[in-house]
Parts: structure tokens; C-alpha cells; sequence
């Protein structure tokens, strides 16, 4: 009998996982808690904004939300961060999640596939909502530390797009995955190339260029939002357009 290939299923967060933005939940505690200046948190919410609105491969708007990104952490304390995150964990992380998401990465754990969370926001935030949820561990923004203090720098690229797709490679290459076997999970139209890596992705609660993408290629979509009726009716018109989209081709490898 053959033995079944390694698996795993890699989750998008922002808006798959959680409704909103992890990095905004980790500026909105610190700003909380005196950590820095009504200033700070609008300039970094503007980035952010800035990023989601227009920065799909603009080259300098990813460049300034990932200066925004980890610069608001510089200077503090790796274990002081990290107390702060557990409490942010607590406070607006898990009341933001999509239950039905967590249900479908629970399924897969206790399918024997492994689960990790892939996304832009730093990966020590990520691989603390994993541990929480149970799941393998995260990829993500790796930010610089230096004597026991985040430096307020990258260390390595902005896990943005076609980075997702790089580091599921390089991971699966470390663990053994066979990807064509494995599963992808995203909300955005910017991680296709982390939904083409794998042989199963899906859309979970899909903005309009994904969802068009999903239907026409056929993988499932999962839609938890509380509009998601809406979707239901105008989707066999949707489809049909979509059909007489020749902008929208098939995929053609997956590698």
C-alpha cells in the first residue's frame, strides 16, 4: 500500500482568518498602552490603508507599508512585545475570527495535514495566533532583532504576493510536502500566486477580482460574512460575464 504524500494547507489571515488587519490590531493595543502618539498610530494606519487601496504590486506603496510595519515596534523589548501581543491576542484577535475559517484549518489538523498561517504581518504576531488555534505554526514578516530589541527593520522581504508562493516553496522543500497535494486558503486576488503553488486553493470570503478568478477555475469558495446572501443571488450572473472574460485564462502550472 502506498504511503500518502505529506500535506499541508497554508492559510491567508487578514480578512480570511480574522476580520481586519493583524498589524492594525497590534498598533491600536500598543497605542493603548502609551507606546506611541495619536501621530504614529494615523500615519501608520494610513499606510496601511494606503497598501490595502493601492498597493497590490506598486512597489513603493509596499515599501512604505513595510517601513510602517515593523518601524512601530523599533526600539522595544522583544519579550515586552511580545507580553502585549498575548493580551492583543485576547483583546481583538480572537473575537475578530471567522469561526467557519478556524473550523476548516481544525479539519485539516485533525486530518493528520499540517497547518500554517502565511502572511504580511510579522510572523511573531503569526506564530502566536497559530499556537492559540493549535495549528503546525506561521510564515511571515520577519522583523530584525538586535540585543533582545526589534530594530525597527526588515530581515528579509515583506511577505507580500509572489513572497507567499516563494516561502510555501522553500517550506515544503524543507518539509517534504508534495504541493500539488497541499491547500491554499486566501481572501485577495494578490495572493494568487500563493493559491496557484498548491494542487487544492480555495477563496475564503473573496474580494470581487478573486472571486471572479475562483469561479471561472472552479475552486470552492467559502463565504462567512454576513452579506454573503448577496453573493448567492448575483453570482449565475457573474459567472456568465465572467465567462465572456478572455482576461481570465486557466492556470498554467502550478509550479
Amino acid at each position: 500500500m502506498a504511503l500518502m504524500s505529506k500535506r499541508a494547507a497554508f492559510f491567508d489571515v487578514d480578512n480570511t482568518l480574522i476580520r481586519g488587519s493583524t498589524i492594525y490590531f497590534l498598533g491600536r493595543g500598543m497605542y493603548q498602552r502609551g507606546y506611541f502618539t495619536k501621530k504614529d498610530i494615523s500615519r501608520f494606519v494610513l499606510a496601511n490603508l494606503r497598501f490595502r487601496l493601492t498597493g497590490k504590486e506598486n512597489k513603493e506603496e509596499i515599501a512604505r507599508f513595510q517601513t510602517a510595519a515593523t518601524d512601530f515596534i523599533g526600539g522595544h523589548d522583544v519579550k515586552d512585545i511580545q507580553a502585549i501581543a498575548e493580551q492583543i491576542y485576547d483583546e481583538f484577535v480572537s473575537p475578530a475570527m471567522w469561526q467557519g475559517t478556524i473550523d476548516i484549518a481544525q479539519t485539516h489538523i485533525a486530518n493528520g495535514v499540517e497547518v500554517y498561517l502565511v502572511t504580511a504581518a510579522p510572523e511573531d504576531m503569526a506564530t502566536l495566533i497559530a499556537k492559540r488555534l493549535g495549528l503546525t505554526g506561521a510564515l511571515g514578516s520577519k522583523a530584525e532583532i538586535k540585543d533582545g530589541l526589534y530594530t525597527g527593520n526588515m530581515n528579509g522581504a515583506l511577505l507580500h504576493g509572489k513572497e507567499k508562493a516563494i516561502a510555501v516553496r522553500e517550506l515544503a522543500e524543507r518539509k517534504g510536502f508534495e504541493l500539488e497535494e497541499c491547500f491554499a486558503y486566501s481572501d485577495s486576488n494578490n495572493d494568487l500566486p500563493l493559491l496557484q503553488c498548491v494542487g487544492h486553493p480555495s477563496a475564503i470570503n473573496p474580494d470581487a477580482l478573486l472571486g471572479l478568478r475562483a469561479m471561472a477555475e472552479g475552486w470552492p469558495i467559502h463565504d462567512f460574512r454576513k452579506a454573503r446572501f448577496i453573493g448567492r443571488a448575483i453570482s449565475p450572473i457573474v459567472v456568465r460575464l465572467a465567462a465572456l472574460g478572455t482576461w481570465l485564462t486557466p492556470r498554467r502550472g502550478k509550479r
